[in-house]
């Protein structure tokens, strides 16, 4: 797979260079939906082949898709046929990989591209389905593609699920949230601040036994049998304890039956969501270690398990990279500048957070933990910083600086096959 990946890079690198005014190149522009996909065929020089095919997404219509291609081909003089896609949620995948199985070029055009690519054909923004098919096959013509990374079935079973991993904990944190600042906050507002400390046994309280009122009034045996079925532990003695106390000076609103449900189904539902995000570690991790990139990442200094994942899943194929700083521009950590009417020196860079943002704060936490716990990134960061201690926000800088090195580094461990080495820092 990554021998056939690397050969459609080279491909793709090709087809840019030459697919402006080929006579060659057939294009196919497609406007991706969920169940019916219009297509749009043209060639590099403008001229329109077959304005409109509107095919299902299924076999048949697939098959639909290719027989008209080979309609439109050889009697025409148009050897190469390319394929542009709008990535559409996961609608395009099952039609990417499709065509990709058969050796057909595919290529992706950006939804910003889109969007402005679309007022520039016309000097409206009218959009229709037939317009947009157009419109990607317009943005194809001039070489305004991205590469369709179709990595090995292990790196994308990891970026599934990393995927999924991401999805799981907004859930776990929007409910956390709904259960301090919507149950707790309405009947038993001096609860919240043990959340932080003993948070297992503060959701045991909330699961079992919310009323302030009740809690107030029961013997402390009972309560803590009532709350965790058994006799505390001393550190669990003394927090039920308080629990108990604070809840006989509560100012929370009258405790009701509906409460009690809908704070046990929240928890209930909190417990069960972080299962599945054990459960979704535990598979990322096993199918990680399949892979060779795994232990060269896991050797760079504040990458644990959960960093590596996302940064494979984020990479992929490190051979779709022509320089670090196309890296960089994957994360949204490369700089940009509004340099009009000022000189260089004048302008400030600020990043381009144009990225993926779950790969940055991943990134950023790495950056943290390695310069303040490992000695070769400690060195670094103090280097960086000498002279400039008291400059404001100074650390920060410095780490977002240190995060974006992470995985330049990173890439080129995963290219050279081979651990971490501190020499890197001074690359």
């Amino acid at each position: 797979m990554e021998q056939q990946n690397f050969s459609r890079i080279e491909n793709f690198r090709q087809l840019k260079t030459e697919i402006r005014n080929s006579p060659r190149h057939l294009i196919v522009g497609i406007d991706v939906a969920k169940e019916k996909h219009h297509a749009f065929f043209g060639t590099p020089y403008g001229a329109v082949i077959q304005r409109k095919l509107v095919f299902d997404n299924s076999m048949e219509g697939f098959e639909k898709l290719l027989e008209t291609v080979r309609i439109h081909t050889r009697p025409k003089g148009l050897e190469i046929p390319v394929f542009g896609l709008e990535a559409t949620a996961n609608y395009h995948k099952p039609l990417g990989e499709f065509l990709i199985r058969r050796g057909f070029h595919v290529a992706l055009v950006s939804g910003v591209a889109v969007r402005r690519n679309r007022e520039l054909l016309d000097g409206r923004w009218d959009k229709n389905d037939t317009k947009d098919a157009a419109n990607v096959a317009d943005l194809v013509s001039q070489g305004k593609i991205l590469f369709y990374d179709f990595p090995s079935q292990a790196v994308r079973e990891i970026q599934s699920l990393v995927s999924l991993k991401i999805k799981l904990k907004k859930m776990e944190t929007g409910l956390l949230v709904r259960i301090r600042n919507h149950i707790l906050a309405m009947y038993f507002p001096e609860l919240d601040r043990f959340c932080q400390r003993g948070p297992d046994l503060s959701l045991a309280v909330i699961r079992r036994m919310l009323d302030p009122k009740r809690i107030a009034e029961m013997d402390f045996a009972d309560f803590c049998m009532e709350t965790i079925g058994r006799y505390p532990k001393p550190n669990q003695q003394l927090r039920l304890a308080a629990i108990q106390n604070a809840a006989r000076n509560s100012v929370g609103c009258g405790f009701t039956e509906a409460a009690g449900v809908e704070a046990a189904m929240l928890v209930e539902s909190l417990l069960h969501t972080r299962e599945q995000v054990k459960r979704t570690e535990k598979m990322i991790r096993k199918i990680a270690k399949q892979l060779p990139h795994y232990e060269y990442l896991m050797s760079i200094p504040g990458f644990g398990p959960d960093i590596t994942s996302r940064v494979i899943a984020a990479i992929g194929d490190p051979w779709r990279f022509d320089n670090y700083r196309q890296v960089l521009k994957l994360a949204g950590l490369d700089l940009n500048a509004s340099r009009s009417g000022k000189t260089s020196g004048g302008a400030k860079p600020v990043l381009s957070k144009r990225g993926k943002s779950n790969l940055r704060y991943a990134l950023y936490q790495a950056a943290l933990i390695a310069s303040t716990r490992n000695p070769p990134f400690m060195e670094w960061m103090a280097e960086k910083i000498q002279g400039r201690e008291k400059e404001r926000g100074i650390k920060t800088k410095m780490r977002v600086k240190l995060a974006a090195k992470m995985l330049v580094i990173a890439w080129t461990l995963m290219k050279n096959q081979e651990p971490f080495d501190p020499k890197y820092l001074n690359i």
